[in-house]
């Protein structure tokens, strides 16, 4: 596993508004796009191309496209849709998957409730959109659920990831042939005992859409 933390100061200084508990939902909406944006762009760094042949208005040249099939983007809802957005910007030709999973407060565990996904994910580069690294089992689960459909290019982009989620990830993943890059904004210093990141920026989909 490859982990890679995108050490830039817009991202610390969005990443700082981000945590305020001042910053309104759509003050955060807004900074976590921006924010996903400056993280796509590492997180892409090694999607495939090919030649493109072109006419400039000056003369003919070869440059680059995306190479076929596209790249697709999983947002785990609810808290990944609010980084779609800022991942399509840079891939706007990429297809957007959907997979739904829940951690329940009280044992940590995850569960599925929802996919829209191909059934057959041979071949594609895959981008998990997920705000939070936490206790890792979201990721474990997630990777796992698009291994099974033949996916075997996997990045995860997160905002924020604890060292024991990132921990618990790489020794889930230990005896893997499967790559998996993890993109991240920063590691922050630990979880807590409700397993919330500290310092963290509190619950993710509650402060992009508010409290249901």
């Amino acid at each position: 596993m490859d982990v890679h933390v995108a050490d830039h100061p817009l991202i610390a200084h969005k990443l700082t508004y981000l945590r305020d508990e001042r910053t309104d939902s759509p003050t955060f909406r807004r900074l976590a796009e921006e924010l996903v944006t400056l993280l796509a762009y590492e997180a892409t760094r090694d999607v495939r191309v090919e030649p493109f042949e072109i006419n400039t208005p000056v003369a003919p040249t070869t440059g680059i496209k995306l190479s076929n099939p596209k790249p697709i983007i999983v947002p785990i809802l609810r808290a990944g849709l609010g980084m779609l957005d800022g991942m399509v910007k840079l891939l706007p030709s990429a297809e957007v998957g959907f997979l739904g999973m829940i951690r329940n407060e009280e044992t940590l565990e995850v569960s599925t409730y929802a996919n829209r996904l191909p059934d057959d994910l041979t071949g594609r580069q895959v981008f998990i959109l997920d705000p939070m690294l936490a206790t890792g089992g979201t990721l474990v689960m997630a990777i796992d659920y698009l291994t099974a459909k033949g996916a075997r290019d996997i990045t995860a982009v997160c905002l924020l990831a604890a060292p024991e989620g990132i921990q618990h990830l790489e020794e889930e993943l230990a005896d893997s042939d499967i790559p998996v890059k993890v993109v991240l904004g920063t590691i922050d210093e630990k979880l807590n005992d409700k397993g919330y990141i500290v310092p963290g920026l509190g619950d993710a989909g509650d402060r992009l859409y508010g409290v249901v």
